[in-house]
């Protein structure tokens, strides 16, 4: 019970870690229709300005400042750069995306190096929450997931009751329209874009102490949120919800299971010898396949439900 516990929790903090990230991803989508291949790298740019700021500062006013920041950026590159992109279709838009990705690795090179930061976790919250049974379950684990909560509600309730969110929706459907009652819809993109960064930049704030904070970062979880957005619908907040922690538990629960199928014969006196056919197959325990699970996921989702668990658009 223990284990089962401890892991389920851990498996939700990384999961709504995940959510803040893809959060930002499906809010771009959904408005513009562009799958921002530098989102990761938002993420990764939010980690290193909460660095550099809390350093001098502080972690709270970086937790504040460095989203800030890092959707500041956001909106430059979609003013300046995605605008004039995104005339010559998808192709170039991603094309446009994908090049970025790599300009924010070598800059960050640059600035702070190829080794990783010592971006420590805040004093206040360097402890532990709770002990479940003889296992204490980190403060600063509690603190990621009520804030991917608070996210969560605000956008729902930003999206669906706030003028801006009306606004946004109406952009989406009606944008001729929206432009002839009077109102700034390229304006309203920069900002939904900015926005999407600002989300990633927050997640680098709580993700890049409680992991690792170095240039590779947004290259281990670039896939992963193309991932959830696409087993949870393009587009909808809710499907990214719910793919997170899916994917997110899935993960956990593999890594910690030290099992394979050549031990699950043996527990029914089944034992195939080296020489079996597919024993290095069946040698493979859940752990060592454990990165290739969401991949397989999204392959069955595709095949059963290719619009994802809640899409709301192709």
């Amino acid at each position: 019970m223990e284990f089962t516990l401890i892991t389920l929790l851990n498996g939700l903090s990384y999961g709504l870690l995940l959510f803040l990230l893809s959060a930002g991803l499906t809010l771009i989508f959904s408005m513009l229709g562009v799958l921002n291949f530098a989102h990761a790298s938002f993420y990764m740019l939010g980690a290193y300005f909460a660095y550099a700021i809390s350093i001098r500062l502080g972690f709270w006013p970086a937790l504040l400042l460095a989203p800030l920041l890092t959707g500041l950026l956001g909106a430059l590159v979609e003013r300046v750069g995605l605008r004039h992109v995104r005339r010559h279709g998808q192709v170039a838009e991603l094309l446009f995306t994908f090049g970025l990705s790599y300009v924010a690795v070598e800059l960050v090179q640059l600035v702070w190096g190829k080794s990783a930061l010592p971006y420590a976790i805040p004093a206040q919250l360097d402890g532990p929450l709770f002990t479940l049974y003889s296992t204490a379950f980190p403060a600063y684990r509690g603190f990621m997931m009520l804030l991917a909560l608070i996210v969560l509600l605000a956008a729902s309730w930003l999206l669906r009751r706030s003028r801006i969110g009306l606004l946004i929706q109406a952009a989406l459907t009606h944008p001729q329209m929206l432009e002839a009652l009077g109102h700034n819809v390229p304006r309203l993109f920069t900002l939904v874009f900015a926005a999407g960064c600002a989300l990633a930049g927050l997640a680098g704030v709580v993700g890049g102490n409680a992991f690792v904070t170095e240039p590779g970062m947004a290259a281990g979880v670039g896939s992963i949120i193309f991932v959830v957005v696409v087993v949870g619908g393009l587009g909808s907040l809710r499907g990214a919800f719910i793919a997170s922690l899916l994917i997110g538990v899935l993960q956990t629960y593999a890594v910690a299971l030290d099992v394979s199928l050549l031990s699950g014969l043996a527990h029914w006196g089944i034992q195939p010898g080296p020489d079996a056919v597919g024993y290095s197959l069946l040698r493979l325990t859940l752990a060592q396949v454990a990165p290739v699970l969401p991949y397989l996921l999204l392959v069955l989702v595709m095949l059963l439900r290719p619009r994802g668990l809640f899409g709301v658009r192709d």
